[in-house]
């Protein structure tokens, strides 16, 4: 049985990822803030069955696919950056931090759908939202220009996760923060698996809570300073068969993108 996520009407996302530390829009929200139908992006699910293998798994596993890319959003411009490796401090990736990772690139056509910067341009909105609330929080007064104004260092991940080991890590660090703003987990498809529970953790407390992204452009927003994430493994649903979990994650941070020097 699938655990149901507590779905945020889009007008509630940023309120109760101010107060909670996450929140979930279901595809009918997303599809209300992008001003498109949910139909829509079902175009974009081919990118998903062209993921080479991702060649840095520690583990000797060969369950997970994955592409990436950098844009830096300042105010309504989405700017694709030159392709660079993917690095993460061992602070926050035990597992796989402290080495650069070279991915392939995300597919031009993708980039180049209107609707690919709309989509990044949603979560810039939710950081900035997040940002002056923090501001706030703390009685700071909003930088110059206004509050949120700051430029967001984006890293987009498209990934996929299978059962060709017989079992999929989403998560082989297990729980974790990326050492980022804000973190977007965005399930793109679900076929022929059980497993995948999402958790969320309080970062500094034992408050938690867990469910199941089963809707297709769900999504999933964290504040990467207040709580730590996980999903379960996954299983092929039928005995000998096979299955895979598709998602995009979007990482947003103020400043510049983690390197070894950052």
């Amino acid at each position: 049985m699938l655990l149901s996520p507590p779905i945020c009407p889009p007008d509630q996302q940023d309120a109760a990822l101010a107060e909670l530390g996450f929140a979930v829009l279901g595809a009918a929200g997303a599809a209300e803030l992008l001003g498109e139908p949910v139909a829509a992006l079902a175009r974009w699910l081919p990118f998903w069955d062209e993921l080479p293998p991702d060649a840095y798994l520690k583990d000797g596993g060969r369950y997970r696919r994955r592409r990436h890319g950098c844009f830096i959003i300042d105010g309504e411009s989405v700017l694709p950056q030159p392709h660079r490796p993917h690095w993460q401090p061992v602070e926050y990736n035990a597992l796989h931090g402290g080495i650069e990772r070279h991915f392939d690139p995300l597919p031009e056509a993708l980039v180049a759908d209107p609707l690919w910067s709309r989509w990044l341009l949603m979560g810039a909105a939710r950081a900035s939202a997040l940002e002056s609330a923090k501001r706030r929080a703390r009685g700071d007064s909003a930088p110059a220009g206004g509050p949120g104004v700051q430029p967001w260092y984006v890293e987009a991940h498209l990934f996929r996760i299978d059962t060709t080991d017989g079992i999929g890590r989403p998560t082989p660090e297990g729980a974790h923060r990326d050492g980022v703003d804000l973190v977007g987990v965005t399930l793109i498809a679900r076929e022929g698996i059980k497993g995948a529970e999402t958790r969320v953790f309080a970062a500094e407390g034992r408050e938690g809570l867990r469910f199941t992204l089963s809707e297709p452009f769900s999504t999933l927003w964290l504040d990467d300073a207040k709580v730590i994430h996980e999903s379960t493994p996954i299983q092929p649903l039928q005995p000998g068969g096979s299955g895979h979990r598709d998602t995009l994650v979007l990482t947003y941070r103020a400043g510049g993108f983690q390197g070894p020097g950052s």
